[in-house]
């Protein structure tokens, strides 16, 4: 098996670990409001801000990974989410969670972004990219899945803190597995990438990895794809990790559902998440990214719409449908966005990836917070599930009109709408 594979299944279970965090929003906003008070719009803004950061960190550290290698800025990104998770234990007001949950989990788990994957992906194959990124893009889900239900199961009483420092304990657990066996480059080990035809030599450490990857973005915005990118992926983000991961356990609360079987509902939303996203890999290596997005946020949209009159005091299987169906469209939306700044923006194609994913998570973080107001002024989050609803279907027609690039092409020639 060519080494490529084995620095994937790296990466993978790396992406895994950094995941726990990213299960826990949804289940400690109740805790966190009965243990101090705060209200869901101030927990909601901590949120914002982890999401926020999670994305604008994405693009340089992209860079930054081509200026020092995977390895270092990797361990680096899961000691600050160790960090960070490990010190809300002390913490005694909404600040010091801004603080440590929003900044310094935020700025860890933004290096371990989708930006990590496109990265190891661009370098590690020249055949196989859609399928392997459809994989790694499921590590994250795979995580939700491992680590929901055992959170849940923390918190059930009301109790957070075991959760953060089990948050903190599989961060740190998983930085040997990185030092020791990913490497940086397939020359690193005298190899050519997977599907790759003659040996590619490792380029030079970029230098000034913040000022190219503000180059990228001025050259990258000059061009039309990359806004209808952005904006699609900013609407991703606005309904999945914005609204279903934060707000969905409380909002099943309110409709009198315990809070293990939301989390359980959740955990399945990732099981067929990593179903959907590496099918959704496979397909982008045989068909239209632009056709594939369209249909993933337009089926997204009518899936939300329905959920408010899903949503009730337990399980019942028209829910278990509405989850298994979102679930399979969670993250689909990766690989063929991948695919289309690759096809656009070529060697720049992971930077160019990782301001895509800065507006995924702006997106999310404005939903994150919003949904919380929305909640507090309104008493129900129904408004919220409409008006994402509405914003899915904007995507899928922004997805159809993005033009077609060429694998080779780099950004100043992509065509401009």
């Amino acid at each position: 098996m060519h080494r490529a594979w084995y620095v994937a299944a790296v990466a993978f279970v790396t992406i895994l670990g950094a995941a726990a965090f990213r299960s826990m929003p949804g289940l400690l906003i109740e805790p966190l409001h009965d243990d101090f008070g705060w209200s869901r719009g101030t927990i909601g803004l901590a949120v914002s801000v982890n999401l926020a950061l999670y994305g604008l960190t994405a693009p340089f550290a992209a860079a930054l990974m081509d200026r020092f290698g995977i390895r270092r800025v990797v361990a680096v990104a899961l000691t600050m989410i160790a960090l960070g998770s490990g010190l809300t234990v002390w913490m005694a007001n909404s600040f010091q969670l801004i603080l440590y949950w929003g900044v310094l989990v935020g700025l860890g788990s933004g290096s371990m972004a989708l930006a990590f994957a496109a990265t190891v992906t661009n370098r590690w194959f020249t055949t196989r990219r859609g399928l392997v990124t459809g994989i790694l893009t499921a590590a994250g889900a795979s995580g939700q899945l491992i680590f929901l239900p055992l959170i849940a199961w923390m918190v059930e009483d009301g109790t957070w803190k075991p959760a953060s420092v089990t948050v903190a304990l599989t961060a740190l657990a998983v930085v040997p597995f990185v030092w020791l066996l990913l490497r940086d480059h397939p020359a690193d080990v005298g190899l050519a990438p997977y599907g790759a035809e003659k040996f590619v030599p490792k380029p030079p450490p970029a230098q000034g990895a913040a000022r190219r990857a503000v180059t990228v973005l001025f050259s990258a915005a000059r061009t039309g794809p990359f806004w209808l990118l952005a904006g699609t992926f900013a609407i991703c983000g606005a309904s999945t990790n914005g609204l279903i991961q934060t707000h969905f356990i409380p909002a099943a609360h309110d409709h009198h559902m315990p809070v293990q079987a939301a989390a359980s509902l959740l955990a399945v939303i990732g099981i067929f998440d990593i179903l959907g996203t590496v099918f959704s890999g496979w397909l982008t290596d045989r068909f239209d990214s632009r056709r594939l997005l369209a249909v993933y946020y337009a089926l997204r949209g009518i899936s939300l719409l329905f959920l408010p009159i899903l949503l009730s005091d337990s399980v019942h299987p028209p829910m278990i449908f509405f989850i298994v169906f979102y679930g399979l469209d969670w993250v689909a939306t990766v690989p063929p966005t991948i695919a289309l700044c690759r096809e656009h923006y070529g060697d720049d194609s992971a930077i160019v990836f990782g301001w895509v994913l800065a507006s995924h998570q702006v997106g999310a973080a404005l939903v994150a917070f919003l949904g919380g107001v929305a909640r507090d002024a309104f008493g129900t989050y129904d408004p919220v599930w409409y008006a994402s609803g509405a914003l899915c279907a904007a995507a899928a027609l922004m997805a159809v009109v993005i033009t077609k690039g060429r694998a080779d092409s780099p950004a100043e020639t992509a065509s401009a709408h």
